[in-house]
């Protein structure tokens, strides 16, 4: 059965998070001054690492260095004033 989890994230540019494989995100935000993702998934799949990049506008993004990526989201921390955007490596 498929259910909703929430995952905590660092402010940190590359981390590996461990969700249960064919997890699918579909938000990422601040919940208490902390980024986190939600995803709906089958608890009970094997647990996977998956490899998440935070970029902050104006943070130059390096292309062409054999990495694909799909873009996630943007959340904000410190009442906006810190804008992120959340990457999962492919």
């Amino acid at each position: 059965m498929k259910t909703i989890y929430k995952y905590e994230l660092e402010v940190t540019h590359i981390q590996r998070v461990f969700l249960p494989s064919d997890a699918e995100i579909l938000a990422v935000q601040s919940q208490d001054h902390t980024p986190h993702i939600w995803a709906m998934v089958e608890p009970e799949n094997k647990v996977e690492e998956r490899v998440f990049e935070i970029f902050s506008t104006g943070q130059p993004i390096g292309e062409g260095m054999g990495v694909d990526r799909k873009y996630i989201g943007t959340f904000q921390l410190q009442g906006g004033t810190l804008v992120f955007h959340l990457f999962e490596r492919l």
